[in-house]
């Protein structure tokens, strides 16, 4: 067994372990995002963050996305691939469907390894988290609609002594939770939702995350 197939072993069994956590939802809107897992490969990732390009790499990476500039709602913001759910779909069917979409990924069912905790946003939807598998994930072409640009972040990047960063928010009991990458951060959600995909999936940690806020502008 190589490194990706244990990787793949491990977190598969440490999602059929979890017990994920699915809050009230009542009157949220509902959407999903995939944590998708893909070879490091020659997208994006940390360049134009750190300065350090990369070329192609086995080593593994989640697929992030940077928001088109011209949409009405968190434009140019990070985010994971998804969006909000169809009636009758299951949130695996809506992330597929929307890696499908964003970032021209088709992947079938079986690339589904689990789900993580369901985490309610300040600005009303209740969001399912998908964890899948892609592999080489080698053609990518992002929609111009929705995605500026499409990187892959190093699994490494996200083990890194400074993450989380905690800050306060004035009245609120719980910090803000943001995950370092390169030189900049992304908040929660998205944070909250790589931050747990982190404790569970690769540290094997009972981390729940539902409670920390986002900052204020997200709540929009």
């Amino acid at each position: 067994m190589d490194r990706t197939d244990a990787l793949r072993e491990q977190i598969a069994g440490r999602l059929a372990a979890w017990a994920h956590h699915a809050p009230d939802a009542s009157g949220c809107k509902l959407a999903a995002v995939g944590l998708v897992v893909a070879d490091e490969g020659t997208g994006a990732g940390l360049r134009g963050l750190t300065g350090k390009p990369r070329g192609w790499s086995t080593r593994a990476a989640l697929i992030l996305t940077r928001r088109a500039a011209k949409m009405n709602r968190h434009a140019g913001q990070w985010a994971l691939p998804g969006g909000r759910m169809d009636a009758g779909e299951t949130p695996e069917q809506t992330v597929l469907r929307e890696l499908h979409e964003e970032v021209g990924l088709a992947l079938p069912l079986d690339a589904v390894l689990g789900r993580l905790d369901s985490f309610v946003t300040r600005s009303g939807y209740a969001i399912t988290p998908v964890v899948l598998w892609a592999g080489t994930a080698r053609e990518l072409a992002p929609n111009p609609d929705e995605v500026a640009s499409i990187h892959r972040i190093p699994l490494q990047e996200f083990l890194r002594e400074d993450a989380p960063i905690l800050e306060p928010l004035e009245g609120s009991a719980h910090p803000v939770l943001k995950m370092p990458v390169g030189q900049q951060w992304i908040a929660a959600p998205t944070a909250a939702l790589i931050y747990q995909f982190r404790e569970v999936c690769l540290h094997g940690r009972d981390t729940r995350v539902w409670h920390y806020e986002q900052p204020r502008f997200a709540w929009r």
